[in-house]
């Protein structure tokens, strides 16, 4: 069995078609038994929407959810659990999307998909399932 939690923006390139997303990672997307997306990434997208630093979602960002679930995406929402881990997990890394992201991975211990290597700092948490890129 598969299962795949994605980044920020591994979601956004799927969910738009981008060319930055490699096939081989769309293919493994699409042929995972589950793919689950954070909550956070919600808030991350709308934001940076909001503040013109993402203007290819603009045109989707009111069916991202719908878009979702039609490749039968879950979303893992945001816990005590995951934002305890989050808060306190021993990582130099500052970015809260990104931390809300890694908890959510070391928590459900899921592979995350993402080309940020920053992740790579977690090798060892208990819990982390490592990223793909």
């Amino acid at each position: 069995m598969t299962a795949l939690l994605l980044d920020t923006h591994i979601l956004a390139w799927f969910l738009a078609d981008s060319r930055r997303l490699p096939a081989s990672l769309a293919g493994a997307i699409q042929t995972a038994d589950n793919v689950y997306v954070s909550a956070i990434s919600f808030y991350e997208i709308s934001q940076k929407v909001r503040m013109g630093k993402w203007p290819e979602m603009e045109p989707l960002i009111d069916t991202v959810p719908a878009l979702l679930e039609s490749h039968g995406a879950h979303i893992i929402g945001v816990s005590a659990e995951i934002s305890l881990l989050a808060g306190l997990m021993d990582w130099a890394h500052r970015d809260p999307f990104d931390r809300m992201i890694a908890a959510t991975s070391i928590h459900l211990r899921l592979p995350l998909i993402s080309a940020d290597t920053a992740f790579d700092e977690l090798t060892n948490h208990t819990g982390w399932a490592g990223r793909i890129w």
